[in-house]
């Protein structure tokens, strides 16, 4: 029994392994659509645990966004402040309650990962497809914000607002380097 389960135990040691991320060197850029433009910014990560197979691709991971440290990187002066205060008020992220989101992976099928988001205390599963470049890993999330409580200028909930509308799909596009 012993000689089976450090047999086992080897076995997992091989097959997968904790990769360290570099949470300063790491991005996570956002991006919000509507009818007549768009919206850019970036968020921080607060925290980040990823395992890794032995070729290197993502099994499992957990990362906490801090989202009181969003940012509006395409507005200026006071037209960024009042933009930021909106993003962080109750019609979107509602910072003051909820400083904190996060996205739990679940697993790699081998073209996508599979996780679940949560914001506002809603959780939401996505998927999305990712790439390994040299030792960091890139690529985009999209998720529709309305299933964490985020209506406002939405199509789907309010009538006539010409362009005005704010299209519910934000990305995040992420970098995040290992260490």
């Amino acid at each position: 029994m012993k000689a089976l389960l450090l047999t086992i135990g080897l076995a997992l040691s091989l097959t997968a392994s904790g990769t360290t991320i570099d949470l300063k060197k790491s991005s996570f850029s956002w991006k919000g659509t509507k009818v007549s433009g768009k919206h850019l910014g970036t968020i921080s990560l607060k925290s980040a645990k990823v395992t890794t197979s032995k070729a290197g691709f993502i099994t499992k991971g957990n990362f906490v966004m801090d989202i009181s440290s969003v940012t509006v990187t395409d507005l200026k002066g006071e037209w960024a402040g009042k933009f930021l205060g909106h993003l962080k008020s109750n019609d979107f992220f509602n910072v003051e309650k909820y400083p904190l989101a996060k996205l739990d992976i679940t697993k790699d099928d081998g073209k996508m990962l599979w996780a679940n988001l949560t914001i506002k205390a809603k959780t939401n599963p996505v998927n999305f497809k990712y790439k390994k470049e040299g030792s960091n890993y890139v690529g985009t999330l999209l998720f529709d914000r309305t299933k964490f409580d985020m209506i406002y200028g939405s199509g789907n909930f309010f009538k006539n607002l010409g362009d005005k509308m704010i299209h519910n799909e934000v990305s995040l596009d992420f970098n995040l380097v290992t260490k």
